[in-house]
């Protein structure tokens, strides 16, 4: 599977930005799970949000809950992250990411998914 994330962009506070991540290279298989991810300057990837399979469960990091929204359109090979209230500290690059068959309790373990895409940069100033 590759994966291809875009969407990232330099927005003010408050802003709204959605990140798509288009998989190619095999069937988007309803069972493929799929997590974004961001890592900041100088500090580890952390986990964002992950959607468990598809018509299941979606899971996300306490920061960004009520504000990010994670969905997917299987028919064109693609999850979204709906970014809105977007804050300076949400400042960072975001990678998608695709595992097989993962269990609830492995959605936010970046060692757990078995594809990456190449990033994609999102600046929030105050």
């Amino acid at each position: 599977v590759q994966l291809q994330a875009s969407g990232g962009g330099s927005v003010q506070a408050g802003d709204s930005l959605r990140l798509s991540c288009v998989a190619s290279g095999r069937t988007f298989s309803r069972n493929l799970s799929m997590g974004w991810f961001r890592q900041a300057p100088g500090r580890e990837r952390v986990f964002v949000a992950a959607d468990k399979r598809s018509g299941s469960s979606t899971v996300y990091a306490d920061s960004v809950k009520g504000r990010f929204t994670i969905s997917r359109d299987n028919a064109k090979n693609t999850v979204f992250l709906q970014m809105n209230s977007l804050k300076p500290e949400d400042t960072a690059v975001y990678y998608c990411a695709a595992g097989e068959r993962l269990i609830s309790s492995s959605l936010s373990n970046p060692h757990a998914y078995d594809y990456w895409g190449q990033g994609t940069q999102v600046t929030v100033s105050s």
